[in-house]
């Protein structure tokens, strides 16, 4: 082991940071005594770590025998003494001991910054770490959010699917009854022509010119009858039952379903009317109503092309009827209007493929036409004669004993304004009162004529 650098015989005991010498308890003594050492940092070694640190000072590379005790300023490297006096010569340079604090200070600061950011990096991991748990827990709950929705969509089809096969199988069902209605009608058309046919053949063959003569008019009018009733010569319905998967089909358990059956048949008995007034009219006005078709489900029909027939007839008058104008809206409504010639009662039949509809038929009171006021709106006969305290209203009153203000107050009065003619109070109402006499007229002359 290398002893002090300065007596080469004692053990080393401490290094001078300054100068770099290992120094043993003697010489450190004297070294810090010296007047030109007397500044320099002179540290004990505690250990042997140290003292192998001591022992075994860092040697020049490009000079092995030179120990580094300095530094160059200018290429930012420990040197030697020969650096400094060869390729380093014009460099400033310091010794090691009178920089170190500079550059440790230096050194300190960029690890206190590269410890900041080490805490910064520590804590966005634990967020990395604590947004991957959050991710983990919102995808179990969006998953179990995206099951819930599938299975509530997957039981909207299958119940969609259960209305829609309930619809195909009320279709069907529907064209069936209404062929078997048709073949019930045609084959019961087809038993009566026969039966008259074959009588009237056996009458023909086998009867006396009398017998003929004497059956003729029975078997004539029969035969008329059957020939003059009227039958469809094709199917009431065809075999068209078609599938729209595009088709929108509303809502079912709150969520949209497309899928509908198309060439829906209508049913009758739930068709329905609709309008202001079904059961009156007016004379010489054109009024009407509207039909509204719904298939066997109850469901509005969304195409037109219905065969609907409306018949309007007078109760008591045999020959008068009313044409009616059928207007087909093309969306499964259909508007009819009419215009009576006539006042009274009539019936009203509305039939759908030859069934009547709901509350078909039904009465219609037909009313006179709109009678216009002869008369004048006012508050009394005083004023609107002219101050005629005689003069009479159809509200019956007069002014005996004088004005007394507008007329109110006085018998008969209605107290508001009204009609001249018919008494009644408001302005836009029908008159009520038939043609004025001759004696009527001269009393109203000059109320009506103000």
């Amino acid at each position: 082991a290398a002893g002090c650098d300065l007596c080469a015989d004692g053990a080393v005991a401490g290094r001078c940071l300054t100068c770099g010498l290992s120094l043993c308890p003697f010489c450190c003594r004297a070294h810090r005594r010296q007047k030109k050492t007397a500044s320099h940092a002179v540290t004990e070694l505690e250990n042997t770590k140290d003292c192998s640190q001591a022992e075994n000072p860092l040697l020049c590379p490009s000079h092995p025998t030179e120990e580094l005790r300095l530094f160059c300023e200018q290429c930012d490297h420990p040197v030697c003494q020969e650096c400094v006096l060869g390729r380093h010569r014009q460099h400033p340079y310091d010794l090691a001991s009178n920089v170190i604090h500079r550059h440790g200070d230096a050194l300190r600061k960029l690890l206190k910054n590269t410890q900041q950011h080490m805490g910064t990096l520590e804590d966005v991991l634990s967020q990395i770490d604590d947004t991957g748990s959050a991710i983990c827990s919102r995808a179990e709950a969006v998953a179990t959010e995206i099951c819930r929705f599938a299975s509530g969509y997957v039981r909207a089809i299958e119940e969609h699917r259960d209305r829609l096969l309930k619809q195909l199988e009320d279709l069907k069902v529907q064209k069936e009854n209404l062929l078997h209605l048709q073949k019930s009608q045609l084959q019961q058309l087809l038993l009566d022509m026969r039966t008259g046919v074959e009588f009237t053949e056996h009458l023909l063959m086998s009867g006396s010119d009398l017998e003929i003569l004497i059956t003729k008019g029975v078997v004539s009018s029969r035969l008329t009858k059957l020939n003059s009733i009227a039958y469809s010569t094709h199917p009431s319905v065809d075999d068209r039952i078609l599938f729209s998967p595009q088709e929108r089909a509303g809502q079912c358990c709150g969520y949209e379903v497309f899928g509908a059956i198309l060439n829906k048949v209508v049913d009758p008995a739930r068709c329905t009317l609709h309008g202001e007034d079904l059961h009156s009219a007016r004379q010489n006005q054109r009024t009407g109503f509207t039909l509204f078709c719904h298939d066997t489900t109850g469901e509005r029909m969304g195409q037109g092309g219905e065969a609907v027939r409306v018949t309007i007839t007078h109760k008591d008058k045999r020959d008068c009827a009313v044409k009616p104008t059928v207007c087909d809206n093309g969306d499964g409504t259909y508007c009819i209007s009419y215009s009576p010639e006539e006042p009274g009662l009539y019936a009203v039949c509305v039939c759908v493929k030859g069934q009547h509809v709901q509350g078909s038929p039904f009465t219609l009171m037909v009313k006179h036409k709109f009678r216009e006021h002869q008369g004048v709106f006012h508050c009394c006969t005083f004023c609107s004669s002219g101050g005629q305290k005689a003069a009479r209203c159809a509200c019956g009153g007069t002014m005996p004993g004088g004005y007394q203000g507008c007329g109110h107050g006085h018998k008969g009065h209605p107290g508001c304004h009204h009609w001249s003619c018919c008494g009644q109070v408001k302005e836009s109402s029908e008159c009520l009162g038939g043609p004025p006499s001759d004696t009527l007229l001269r009393s109203l002359l000059r109320t009506v004529a103000l």
